[in-house]
């Protein structure tokens, strides 16, 4: 296939020769084979001419669960992949969460078999224990030869320390990542959202931040004593910030993330009782969302993730208190990331974090293998229930205003557009 992009503004901090300029990028047979201020097209060549078009290489996401296999009606690997595409996502972490939860090479090797020859690649994360219930490791070295790029038990805090300790020992035999999702369960006890007097005037159950602010501080502890690699998924509160940037200091080889709806939303928006920002971890104030602005700003959080999590009408359109948590992002993570950030802010943000997984990050040059994304960062528009790609609709960004419009990518030898 042969494709050239017209006119083109390409966002690539990196690369400060072409950084912010205008030029059109022939691609043959995915690699780009020219980039210059103007190029004729050769014959059967598709022209992508697009107003205000720009392009950057093709963004991550750290954290993606679809349904398949078990839960298919939540989201099949085909069509989850289909959305990321169209969202501007060309790579993505999958997240262990479906049934059964992939704790063997085998279940590693059918989500990569199954997802071959797509746009968007998708790289799987292996259970850390067997079957998720915290009490033995799984086949972490077998898995990872399978393709697994990190090891979760996912939203399930290693509540057994000495667990958490073998595992950072046992992966540094093989540089296996290790997550340790923050959450102290007997703190939190049977709380709900984030315990602040706002969520308690509603009489809902609150987990306080000391819940997430406590396990970290364990799992740090833990992590000076054994070395390894450590990943915090989804910290939510600025001590969370504080303690994570001190680690730092002290030269631990961790990281850490936050979703994008912990950025954009607080605990204000549970006043309605809308079960779309029923999420884990739970919204918290202002303070805090802040906080996670600045540490992003400053490096301190490594990485930012849509947190897309599908889930049943059933478990949506229900009681508050039997609700499920999450909701799907990959479709809104550019617009409001846009209107967060300025544009090159944004597109580092959405670029960020291979390297963390073992994966290569993509090169917008000659030669290089076609890895980019396609959008444009001026358009506003509001987020509509019609607009959700996903198979579920469990949306918290319904009715939000977004900046951008994603055109696109072209990845993997393929165009989705």
């Amino acid at each position: 296939m042969n494709i050239l992009l017209k006119a083109a503004k390409i966002i690539d901090a990196s690369n400060p020769e072409l950084h912010l300029k205008k030029r059109d990028v022939f691609i043959k047979n995915g690699v780009i084979e020219a980039i210059a201020v103007h190029l004729e097209p050769e014959n059967q060549t598709k022209i992508i001419q697009l107003d205000h078009l720009h392009i950057s290489i093709g963004w991550f996401d750290s954290s993606v669960s679809f349904g398949e296999p078990g839960h298919e009606e939540r989201e099949t690997i085909e069509n989850g992949l289909l959305t990321a595409g169209k969202s501007g996502f060309t790579d993505l972490i999958l997240n262990p969460n479906t049934n059964p939860l992939p704790d063997s090479s085998a279940d590693i090797v059918f989500l990569k078999r199954t997802s071959e020859g797509k746009a968007t690649k998708l790289h799987p994360l292996g259970a850390l224990t067997v079957k998720s219930n915290g009490e033995a490791l799984a086949e972490l070295f077998d898995m990872q030869n399978a393709g697994a790029v990190g090891f979760s038990d996912f939203k399930r805090p290693i509540n057994n320390s000495n667990l958490l300790k073998i595992a950072l020992q046992y992966a540094q035999g093989f540089a296996a990542l290790v997550y340790s999702f923050p959450m102290d369960t007997q703190i939190a006890g049977k709380g709900i959202v984030n315990e602040e007097k706002t969520t308690t005037s509603l009489g809902l159950k609150g987990i306080p931040a000391l819940a997430e602010e406590l396990q970290i501080a364990r799992d740090l502890f833990i992590l000076a004593y054994t070395g390894g690699k450590l990943h915090i998924p989804t910290i939510s509160t600025a001590n969370a910030v504080k303690q994570i940037a001190s680690a730092k200091k002290k030269g631990l080889d961790v990281s850490c993330s936050v979703a994008i709806h912990n950025l954009y939303f607080t605990d204000n928006r549970l006043e309605d009782f809308d079960t779309n920002f029923k999420l884990m971890p739970p919204l918290r104030t202002t303070s805090d969302t802040k906080a996670l602005l600045k540490g992003l700003k400053e490096g301190i959080i490594d990485f930012v993730t849509s947190d897309h999590l599908p889930l049943d009408t059933e478990e949506k359109i229900i009681e508050f208190d039997n609700a499920g948590y999450g909701t799907i992002g990959l479709e809104t993570a550019f617009g409001i990331l846009n209107q967060l950030f300025d544009l090159e802010t944004t597109i580092m943000l959405l670029t960020k974090g291979r390297e963390r997984y073992g994966l290569t990050r993509p090169k917008l040059a000659k030669g290089e293998k076609a890895c980019l994304t396609l959008f444009n960062p001026e358009p506003d528009h509001v987020f509509r229930k019609e607009n959700i790609l996903s198979t579920s609709k469990n949306s918290a960004f319904i009715g939000e205003k977004l900046k951008g419009k994603v055109y696109g990518i072209i990845s993997n030898n393929e165009l989705l557009f």
